[in-house]
Order: structure tokens, then sequence, then C-alpha cells
């Protein structure tokens, strides 16, 4: 329900101007297809919309994903103590919905629009300009992209093994507005990644108030082990942000690892007086074939009137019952998509698609000096059925352990499309 009319023209005017983006990527692709023969152009379907001209320097792709959510909640006694009981103990959403419009130009300038509307919003996710082949250097991208930190973080949300990423997000938001470079090095087999940013809103990309705020991101990565014919791969990063926020203020809160759940168990509350805060992470991930195992550990140090440490992790496995394996797009992608050996319905091989099983344990301590913001321990078990390569159907239970205050237990349900 709608407050004033305000609100009502600010939604018109974000609905206008979705409107105008899609009738210009229909009308952009419709026309392209019309004088593909005279522009030399093809336009083709590559789990996406790909147009590109005939030498290739030229090519734009736009898609989109959509993610619906349900979830049955439940705490005990303890927590309803500490935290009153729950309002609702089941919920949906869609947890997302973006469309995007990429593309290369002349080989070396690359470009993203990618809006998100989940609540009913418009935000802007990643959204660059970028010069490719640059020597040395590599890639710059300058816009809103993601913080070079955390493995789990730079997979995409289409490609990650859990419904949620684990404990560790909290920490510090995805995307920043800034400059980024980065390359890769020796066959590929070390990637560095470092940024400047500028604690941007994560809806707006902007920060009109920084003043002397900022963010210096960094990170590298190596693959010492990398065989394509035996699939087994071993990645080892090691990530590290110094973030000074123009308000001297800084918190961390979790929920549990479902978005639907209202409510934050742990939390620090607001620290005053921050001078600056340093994050440090350690990541491995390691895949033999349909076995895939990945680790990573973050350490938070808070430079107030004193210096406050905090710290999180998670551990988690998975398996491909029907043999799949994960596939390594870069060091700063991470995981990409997979691709079932069969799909679901495919009559040549009464294809069943691609049955995933995984475990997960994560960890978060808000507990230092004269904090006590709690301790959080989640165990997630997943099954994941990718349909086809664009479609997959998730299924995650996920329980939870607030030390010394009780337990919570949440079942939660995805199907998902992306293109």
């Amino acid at each position: 329900m709608l407050n004033n009319n305000g609100s009502f023209a600010k939604i018109l005017s974000e609905m206008k101007a979705i409107k105008s983006i899609l009738i210009f990527t229909i009308f952009f692709g419709f026309n392209s297809i019309l004088s593909a023969q005279e522009n030399t152009f093809s336009f083709k379907w590559d789990n996406g919309f790909k147009l590109e001209n005939k030498d290739k320097t030229i090519k734009f792709k736009f898609g989109g994903r959509v993610m619906v959510d349900n979830a049955f909640m439940q705490q005990d006694s303890g927590l309803d103590t500490q935290f009153g009981k729950l309002t609702t103990t089941s919920a949906v959403e869609i947890r997302r919905a973006r469309l995007f419009f990429s593309g290369t130009l002349f080989k070396n300038t690359e470009f993203k629009l990618d809006l998100g509307f989940e609540g009913g919003k418009v935000a802007l996710k990643d959204v660059y300009v970028g010069i490719k082949n640059i020597p040395v250097v590599g890639t710059l991208r300058v816009g809103n992209v993601k913080e070079p930190f955390r493995f789990e973080m730079l997979t995409s949300s289409k490609y990650i093994t859990f419904m949620e990423r684990s404990l560790i997000s909290d920490y510090s938001p995805t995307r920043n507005n800034g400059i980024l470079l980065f390359n890769e090095f020796h066959n590929n087999r070390i990637g560095f990644q470092t940024g400047l940013f500028r604690n941007a809103d994560g809806n707006t990309a902007n920060d009109k108030m920084a003043n002397n705020g900022y963010v210096f991101t960094s990170r590298i990565t190596g693959l010492p082990i990398n065989n394509i014919n035996k699939k087994q791969l071993l990645h080892l990063g090691l990530g590290y942000s110094h973030r000074v926020s123009d308000t001297k203020e800084y918190s961390v809160a979790s929920r549990p690892e479902a978005h639907l759940s209202s409510v934050k168990y742990t939390n620090t509350g607001t620290i005053m007086n921050v001078d600056n805060v340093n994050l440090m992470n350690a990541e491995v991930v390691f895949t033999q074939g349909a076995f895939s195992a990945q680790a990573e550990y973050l350490n938070a140090k808070v430079n107030a009137n004193t210096t406050y440490n905090f710290s999180s992790y998670y551990m988690e496995l998975g398996y491909f019952l029907t043999g799949e394996h994960k596939k390594y797009k870069s060091s700063y992608a991470g995981f990409g998509r997979l691709k079932p050996k069969n799909n679901f319905g495919s009559k040549e091989n009464k294809g069943i698609g691609a049955w995933e099983v995984a475990l997960r344990y994560s960890n978060s301590d808000y507990n230092n000096k004269d904090i006590f913001g709690g301790e959080q321990s989640d165990i997630t078990l997943g099954l994941n059925w990718y349909l086809n390569s664009a479609t997959r159907i998730m299924l995650n239970n996920v329980f939870v352990d607030v030390k010394d205050g009780g337990k919570a237990t949440i079942f939660q349900a995805r199907i998902q499309l992306d293109f």
C-alpha cells in the first residue's frame, strides 16, 4: 500500500525506465536479425541471446534470471525467550529478478548493465565500462563491480551450490563503485585483482557524501593443480580489504543462511569511533571429477577506541550423483555454468538432468572484549536438480545453533531460470 503520491510517482517513473530498457533491447535484437545479412551480424541462442559480427570484433549479449523461493521456519523456546516468537513460520519471495545487457566493442572495450527488480524496486548490480588487453595490467573496469574478495561472493548467484551464501558474506558488501584492475598470468595459473572503491550504496551505486571514506581491496590466487583431462583442480587464494568509512561506524549482523528468515540472531551492534576495518580472507577450492570441496576463513580487525577481532568460516562438500563436475571460469569469476550430461526429458537419452548433493558447515563469532554479539553455527544440507543448463530446482535444510541461545530449523526450496 502506497503512503503518498510521491511514492506512487516514483514507482511509475521506475516502471517507465524498465519499459524503455525492454523496448530498446527487443528492438535492438529484432532489428539486428532483420539486417543480419546486410551487416554480417549473427543472432543466436547460447545459454542467452548473443549477437556478433562476422569477425567477432563486436559482441552483445542480453538475458536475465528469475529465482522464486519458499521457506518454512521454526525455532525453540530458548530463541523465543531471547528474540521473541517468530511472526511468521512460512514465507515466499521473488529472491532475484534481473535483466542484463552486456557486450564488447572492437575486442578491447567492454560494458555491462545489470538491473535487479527484487522487492518491487530497481537496483543497480554490475554496471561498468572496461578496457581489456592492457599490457601487464590486463583489464580495467570503472563502475559498480564486485570487490575482489571471497571466492564464494565472486561466484555468481546463478552457480553457487546452496541457495544462500555462508555467514562470511555479512562482513562487507559484494559490490562497490570504483576502479578495478585484474589479470591472469602463467597460462592463467596466477590471478591478481586490486581496486579502490567509495562505499557506494548497494542499490544505487552512489555515495554522494563519501568525503574521506574509501575502500582498498586486493586479492591474489593460484592454481597449483589444473588438470582438465582428469577434471582436477586446486585453487588457493588470499584477499585483503582496508575499509575507511566517513561515518566512523561499523557493524555486522547475521541471519541464518536463509534470506526469508527475518531474525538476525547475532549482531555486534554499531561500533563507534572506528578509524578503519581490515578484513583478511583465505580460500581453498578443490575438485576431483564429480566431487568438490570448498572452504574460506575470514578475520575482521576493527580499529576503534580499542581493537576488536571477529571471525567467520565455512566448509562445504558437493558430489554429482550423475557424474558431472563443476566448471571453473576464472580466478575473478569463480565457478560457472553447469551443463548436465543429459537434459531432463530428452527423448534420445531419456535424461534425468544432473543431480548434486551438498553439505556445508559455517560459523561466525561476534564476541570480543566488551562486545557480546553472539556466536552462530549453521549446518546446511542441499539437493540440486539441474533440469538443463538454464533451469535448476534447489532444496536446502538449514540447522541453526546460536550458542547459549537456542536452535532453529529452516527448510527452503527454489526454482531458478537464468539465461
